[in-house]
């Protein structure tokens, strides 16, 4: 997904973002610190995973229920190495923070694998291949690539890499917002002439609104990772070797036919390791 988040936060300003996360999270999330004492390697151990919400069909609620592609499979990783989830969720914006405290163990929400992520925590491998693309209204034929998009307004979501690439362009307006439906409402009523995000996003918001559609091809190609924190390798361990085990026994095909059906761009049949293929941002 994603792009660049401010890392370097005050212990007071994090400290206020992650409670004001925590109002969502899951009956049982534990309290500040007590990730940490979950990182061992006992069986059957608590694992603190946050998610974005506001991704589908990686992550959604629906009555109250945390669902989407990605979760099932961190349930799945889970399930393969005796783990138990305690699932929360956030912002996006705060996920990278959260692991840096220590207030979760593994954080899930389409996360772009990039250099500057890192620095700062783990990977696994890629389970996922995506790029971005822009979507526009059907009746607007003056977008047809990046270039286009100068002098427009544009709306994405915040801290994600299509406001990277979008800076890059320049000239170009951008509206950034915590939830992407904003995004595309904005879009749908005239407030923005694009937005620009993940496609497999962009194409499931297709299938509810034909009157949207999406130019240029793929900006990107990217692959997303499971972020772990940097100080529990055998953790990460246990999510690659969930993870192969999957791949292996055919579940994580069978996962990813029932939420992106025939097309194959986005599946990955083999061991990716997150260094050689992470986005050079910084």
């Amino acid at each position: 997904m994603k792009g660049t988040t401010k890392y370097l936060l005050s212990a007071v300003l994090l400290g206020a973002t992650l409670v004001g996360c925590s109002t969502n999270s899951a009956p049982g999330s534990s309290s500040a610190g007590s990730a940490a004492n979950n990182s061992g390697s006992s069986q059957g151990q608590t694992i603190n995973v946050a998610a974005d919400t506001t991704f589908p069909p990686f992550e959604t609620q629906m009555n109250g229920k945390v669902t989407g592609f990605d979760i099932d499979l961190i349930n799945a990783i889970a399930k393969e190495e005796n783990l138990k989830v305690n699932m929360r969720t956030m912002n996006f914006s705060g996920l990278i923070p959260a692991l840096q405290a220590d207030q979760v163990d593994i954080a899930v929400a389409g996360i772009t694998i990039k250099t500057s992520r890192e620095k700062v925590v783990n990977f696994s491998n890629a389970y996922y291949k995506s790029g971005l693309s822009i979507l526009v209204k059907k009746s607007d034929s003056s977008v047809n690539g990046l270039n286009d998009l100068k002098g427009k307004t544009v709306a994405t979501k915040k801290a994600t890499s299509s406001v990277d690439i979008l800076n890059k362009v320049g000239g170009v307006k951008v509206q950034q917002f915590d939830n992407i439906d904003d995004a595309y409402n904005q879009l749908e009523n005239g407030g923005a002439q694009a937005v620009v995000f993940d496609h497999p996003v962009n194409l499931n918001f297709m299938k509810s609104h034909p009157d949207v559609k999406t130019v240029g091809g793929l900006l990107t190609g990217e692959y997303y990772g499971i972020a772990v924190r940097k100080d529990n390798p055998d953790l990460l361990k246990k999510v690659n070797e969930g993870f192969k085990k999957l791949q292996d026994n055919g579940e994580y095909a069978k996962l990813y036919k029932q939420y992106f059906g025939d097309d194959k761009n986005g599946i990955v049949t083999t061991t990716v390791d997150p260094a050689t293929v992470a986005l050079h941002d910084k």
